[in-house]
């Protein structure tokens, strides 16, 4: 029996090399030996070569060789079979792979299990295939890496089963990160400056503490704001966190203090000022304002729509409301607070 076993062991494997075969005549020469002296003439005789055995060894090369062969077909045909099965389920795999080429070399075995427990988490086909467009790294992500965010959402940031669905809808990012070094961090980071509900603005935890989110509150800062004004104002608005320095909060900024000339409570107080666009809405209707001579706070001057903002505007200018440097201003401004806190 142990015989056979070492037989069937050895068969699976590559054979041993040949013994090398040594010839006596390799031995040392003996004493007694007589050897002629050798001349021009004598023709040395050399032992025989021994016989080259090792060419009876496979070679490994083509060995090597059917086995790449062997695997680059299996992995071409998983790579195709993926490709069909993303289409099946309209994905478009070109563009995934493009914004995310791990989605290439992942298995599919795995696409599939994680595609398969979305589904089974109640979302729709629609919203399956627009969270993994939104964030194929989510498509790549493994079970075992999704569950523990739905359980860290339920359990620690107390969203309720029923606004699940609408949570991930709005932030498909999340089911990418990680809970220990990006989602409790941030959650801890939120709590920590007094945003209680961070329920209500899930979207902020993917958000990185040190690369965006505490940057946000050292411009504020920098702007002239008091540290305890900066955590009032992300308090009040925490979407500010969501924006952009460069391209939103500078330039905004920017025009408030240069074209508007406007004091910094105003921003403390309505940091919404920021949600607005600078094209669209704040520089239009400040121009307006100007040339009326009519001086609306910030709430009342941007929030209502096209047509409340210009009726109101209208009454005011037809009022002959006082210009902000007349002392009427602040009689005449009740009036106006009065309207904004309808707003």
């Amino acid at each position: 029996m142990r015989e056979t076993t070492s037989l069937n062991f050895c068969s699976n494997s590559i054979p041993p090399p040949p013994r090398i075969y040594r010839p006596s005549s390799f031995s040392r020469p003996r004493s007694h030996l007589f050897f002629p002296p050798v001349s021009s003439r004598t023709a040395i005789s050399l032992p025989p070569k021994p016989p080259n055995r090792i060419l009876d060894i496979p070679s490994i090369t083509v060995d090597e060789g059917d086995v790449y062969v062997e695997s680059s077909t299996s992995a071409h045909d998983e790579f195709e079979e993926k490709l069909l099965y993303l289409e099946s389920i309209g994905l478009d795999f070109l563009s995934l792979v493009d914004r995310h080429p791990v989605v290439a070399s992942c298995s599919l075995s795995d696409v599939k299990s994680t595609v398969e427990f979305i589904q089974s988490m109640g979302f729709s086909s629609a919203e399956f295939r627009r969270i993994f467009n939104m964030c194929p790294e989510t498509l790549t992500a493994k079970v075992s890496e999704i569950l523990p965010v739905f359980t860290f959402l339920l359990r620690e940031v107390k969203v309720q089963g029923s606004d699940l669905r609408k949570v991930v809808n709005r932030r498909p990012r999340l089911l990418a990160c990680s809970v220990e070094e990006r989602l409790r961090p941030t959650l801890y980071f939120l709590q920590s400056i007094g945003i209680v509900e961070v329920r209500k603005h899930t979207y902020l935890l993917s958000c990185s503490v040190e690369d965006k989110l505490l940057p946000r509150i050292e411009y504020l800062e920098k702007t002239g704001f008091e540290f305890r004004d900066a955590l009032s104002m992300v308090r009040r608005f925490p979407q500010l966190f969501c924006y952009s320095i460069k391209g939103n909060l500078e330039p905004k900024f920017d025009y408030f203090v240069v074209e508007m000339r406007r004091e910094l409570k105003e921003l403390k107080d309505f940091p919404h000022y920021f949600s607005f666009s600078l094209e669209n809405r704040i520089k239009p209707r400040h121009r307006i304002c100007k040339q009326k001579g009519v001086c609306f706070p910030l709430k009342l001057m941007l929030k209502p729509s096209e047509v409340e903002f210009l009726e109101r505007l209208d009454v005011f200018y037809n009022s002959s409301i006082p210009f902000r440097t007349s002392p009427l201003w602040r009689s005449s401004s009740l009036g106006i607070e009065a309207m904004q806190n309808s707003v």
